[in-house]
């Protein structure tokens, strides 16, 4: 029998990754995107499935379906665009959170909350393990993202307490391949784009702060194995590759793999950025049997074959 299941946030990168996964896997997919950093384009492909739903709305308001599960996306993931207007940001995660657990709460449906490794702040335990409670600036100029995600993963925890709602939290590490945003500011999708345009590459600081990155093929694996684990285990859980890469490291194998012409400039490190970035993922691989299996030079090459064809199209 195919599940109905309600993707928030469908039309983005992961989104988008995560309704065709769900279609090939048999199951009745709604996508729920308001298109402020998602993209038709994303799913376009998708579009005359029959059994494939699109609904424009904003989660901030409360919506009324029949599903039996949720995969809760939606929210601006990128500097630029969750900063652009921070207060909705945070409407995004709580509003939102509380509008989806309601819904589930109603269905019965089991819902998945894509929280973030932001929870964690600039670290003090390194790798991160899920028991570390963070280390946030509530006020900073990243708090709409890191605090809004943190609140989320409480009210989760809260409605699974109090109304037994069945909650599963993934804290995502930094993720890349296909389907992202050309100009959402983050690293892989900056250096990328700099390095086929052979314009200067702009670390930000010295490039010896660290991030571990996961393509998108992995994540979507661990999302999908989360959501069937047993009812008692709710996370959260860390989702990520545990390969550690400087930012400098990461710029000289784009432009090696590029055969860029691109130099690499230095720029200052914005307020706030944190120097550490590595998931433990040892609880994801003793409860979903999960390890990331796809390397970086590979997950690269295919994003960067992505991108290429998005210049072509659109130089």
């Amino acid at each position: 029998m195919r599940k109905r299941i309600l993707v928030t946030g469908g039309a983005g990168f992961l989104g988008s990754h995560l309704c065709e996964r769900l279609l090939n896997e048999g199951n009745d997919v709604i996508c729920l995107d308001n298109y402020f950093t998602g993209s038709k384009q994303n799913i376009i492909h998708l579009i005359n499935n029959p059994y494939f739903e699109i609904i424009r709305h904003d989660i901030t308001m409360p919506v009324f379906l029949e599903v039996d599960e949720i995969y809760n996306l939606a929210c601006p993931a990128s500097p630029i665009h969750y900063q652009y207007n921070a207060i909705k940001t945070i409407k995004t995660s709580v509003m939102g959170s509380i509008n989806m657990l309601g819904l589930a709460k109603r269905t019965n449906a089991t819902i998945l909350q894509a929280s973030t490794s932001e929870v964690y702040g600039d670290p003090e335990i390194h790798p991160q393990v899920e028991t570390c409670w963070g280390h946030v600036n509530p006020i900073g100029p990243r708090a709409c993202y890191d605090e809004g995600k943190r609140c989320a993963e409480s009210l989760f925890i809260n409605y699974h307490r109090q109304n037994n709602v069945n909650i599963k939290i993934v804290r995502i590490f930094n993720t890349y391949g296909p389907r992202m945003h050309p100009n959402d500011g983050r690293v892989v999708s900056n250096f990328i784009m700099q390095a086929l345009k052979n314009e200067d590459i702009t670390i930000y600081g010295d490039g010896s702060q660290t991030r571990s990155f996961c393509y998108v093929d992995d994540l979507i694996n661990a999302m999908i194995l989360m959501m069937k684990t047993d009812k008692n285990f709710t996370g959260p859980v860390n989702i990520g590759n545990p390969g550690e890469f400087t930012i400098l490291e990461l710029a000289q194998k784009i432009i090696e793999l590029t055969g860029s012409s691109s130099k690499i400039i230095y720029m200052p490190l914005p307020a706030d950025d944190p120097t550490q970035r590595q998931p433990d993922i040892s609880l994801s691989k003793e409860k979903l049997a999960w390890q990331p299996a796809i390397s970086l030079e590979t997950g690269l090459i295919k994003t960067i074959d992505y991108f290429k064809q998005l210049i072509r199209v659109c130089p």
